[in-house]
């Protein structure tokens, strides 16, 4: 991991031994008297963090926002270029909204920009006679009924209504639109759409215009959300890509997948992918199915004897052991139950490669399975604590301010617990998919870090039960209780130092575990250090939680006399008395 310099403290250095990842600390203890004071870390480092984490390096756009943004561009090229913004519009949907782009080229050679994008240096007029004839239907109109863009080729009103409807009603490509003379390349800008066509197409127009400044531009994206109009424009070169939109809906800018740190993108597209994939399917068939020798399908033994028979029109009978015959079968050969004639073959190694191939297979879905499940778990939590955290929010926050006396200002601190719940869930769920493609040969990486995994999988289920169960407790007194300052220093004890600890879980597996090596005995010593490390160290930036008070620090003596047992599953200091785990409700 990274250097303790590097790390985040969510420890006093008198109480490292106290870990709270490591179980140490009754953090759950039933006798409620620790007391957690948390102490600020008043050094530079710990200003420079907490600033990076209110930094935004992004921008959400309404449609006001977006149009506003359009228009002062538009502005912006108009103003420098001393052209009309219909021209200047022109430009900028050629040049994808570029402001920059378009100076650069516009005083590069602005003769071969205005010839690519169709404007005319020096506009002409249509003939000055008293009728004109319509370039598309040949029909003679007086000229005050004639319509023509910057090249002066005329054509009637109902012709241009016509040739714009059409272009409109075919999609965005309208907002290329060029004059209808096969041999002319000149733009037909937005006033001309707005003087000539119905009042439906110039909604749709403008509608187009509109996304066009969006989608067409690198700095701005749609929020991918179902039904979300926002949009957001991004600072590029800034660091993190995750974004979360006023939809509430966290998405990564790079590759507009939900949010997936610390998965980089192109692992996230093969997780995807291979969920959907037919890959998983031909494994599973592979694994669990042997062909028909006659018809080559596949089939599946659930039950019953040796002796299959195949579906219809095949119907044929053979034995699923050696995939011979059944007539040829019988007493002689092991009867229903076995088939010698498939152990002899076994023993002179005919079917090790067809079964080489199979157990292969069988081990990959077993593998993939392994990972699929917990990634689908913790994002099946993650979308109770969402429902959960929107209840507190509706109902139960206002509920709890009743019963226990107390401002809904001064529970915030319950709100941001189950922010960080959810947060923490959304990450533990991708550290699946970061595992699944850990290399299998980095045998010390892969084990350091699934205990770091595990580590924090205990923590999150600390945070949740308190923020869920032991909540509850206040939720449903009848009068307000003595404790509840306890309760919430506690609570606020746990999200601070599981936000820190997942924080730096993150950058850790951004670098890939670098302080890593490839021996496995360097792994198993780095563990307490460097676990350490991620939830608080000597000389770290965060803010420091100190363990105070001489009941909690009894505890802790007492956990070092030997009169608390620590849970395997979720690592709870336990009194010896008991014998299931207060925390994870497991046995010892």
């Amino acid at each position: 991991m990274d250097s303790e310099d590097d790390m985040h403290d969510a420890y006093d250095a008198d109480s490292l031994d106290e870990d709270f990842y490591s179980g140490g600390t009754p953090m759950g203890s039933d006798d409620g008297d620790a007391d957690y004071d948390f102490v600020d870390n008043e050094s530079e480092d710990s200003e420079d963090i907490t600033s990076h984490r209110q930094q935004q390096n992004y921008t959400i756009l309404n449609i006001s926002d977006i149009r506003q943004h359009q228009d002062e561009d538009i502005s912006r090229v108009s103003t420098v270029l001393s052209i009309s913004r219909v021209s200047a519009c022109v430009l900028l949907r050629h040049y994808k909204w570029s402001v920059s782009k378009v100076h650069d080229e516009w005083f590069a050679d602005e003769e071969n920009v205005r010839k690519a994008v169709g404007l005319l240096e020096k506009p002409l007029e249509m003939p000055h006679t008293r009728e004109l004839t319509c370039g598309i239907c040949f029909e003679s109109y007086p000229r005050v009924e004639m319509s023509a863009a910057a090249c002066g080729h005329p054509f009637c009103g109902a012709c241009w209504r016509g040739y714009i409807g059409t272009s409109v009603t075919d999609g965005p490509g309208c907002l290329m639109l060029r004059c209808p003379d096969p041999s002319c390349g000149a733009a037909v800008g937005e006033d001309m759409i707005n003087m000539l066509t119905s009042n439906d197409d110039k909604e749709k127009y403008s509608r187009y215009l509109l996304r066009s400044y969006v989608e067409d531009n690198r700095k701005t994206k749609w929020c991918p959300a179902p039904g979300c109009e926002f949009a957001v424009e991004f600072v590029m070169g800034s660091g993190s890509y995750d974004v979360t939109c006023n939809c509430s809906y966290s998405f990564c800018w790079n590759c507009t997948e939900e949010a997936h740190r610390p998965v980089d993108c192109a692992t996230v597209a093969k997780w995807i992918l291979k969920n959907c994939a037919e890959s998983e399917n031909m494994n599973w068939i592979l694994a669990n199915s042997k062909p028909c020798p006659k018809c080559k399908r596949p089939i599946e033994k659930n039950q019953g004897c040796m002796h299959i028979t195949c579906t219809p029109p095949c119907k044929f009978e053979f034995c699923w052991l050696c995939l011979g015959a059944w007539s040829e079968h019988g007493e002689r050969t092991g009867g229903f139950y076995a088939c010698n004639r498939y152990e002899a073959a076994k023993q002179e190694g005919a079917y090790d490669e067809s079964e080489r191939r199979r157990e292969m297979a069988k081990n990959s879905l077993e593998r993939y399975t392994h990972y699929y499940e917990r990634w689908a778990t913790n994002q099946s939590s993650r979308q109770k604590a969402l429902a959960d955290l929107h209840s507190m929010q509706v109902e139960k926050l206002e509920k709890l301010s009743d019963r226990q006396s107390q401002p809904e200002s001064q529970l915030k601190f319950i709100i941001e617990a189950w922010l960080q719940i959810v947060e923490c869930r959304r990450v533990l769920k991708w550290t699946y998919a970061y595992g699944y493609y850990l290399p299998e040969h980095e045998h010390a990486k892969r084990q350091f870090f699934e205990y770091l995994q595990g580590e924090a999988e205990a923590g999150l289920e600390r945070l949740h039960q308190c923020a869920e169960k032991e909540l509850q407790v206040y939720l449903e007194a009848e009068a307000p209780m003595k404790d509840f300052n306890d309760f919430r220093t506690k609570l606020a004890g746990l999200t601070s130092v599981t936000r820190n600890y997942f924080e730096n879980l993150v950058r850790a597996l951004e670098t890939g575990l670098k302080d890593v090596g490839p021996s496995s005995n360097q792994a198993t010593c780095s563990k307490s250090s460097s676990s350490k490390n991620l939830v608080g160290g000597k000389g770290s930036k965060m803010g420091k939680v100190k363990v105070t008070g001489t009941s909690s620090r009894a505890a802790v003596r007492t956990s070092d006399d030997g009169n608390l047992w620590s849970c395997e599953h979720c690592t709870y200091a336990n009194p010896r008395s008991v014998n299931v785990c207060q925390m994870c409700e497991k046995h010892r």
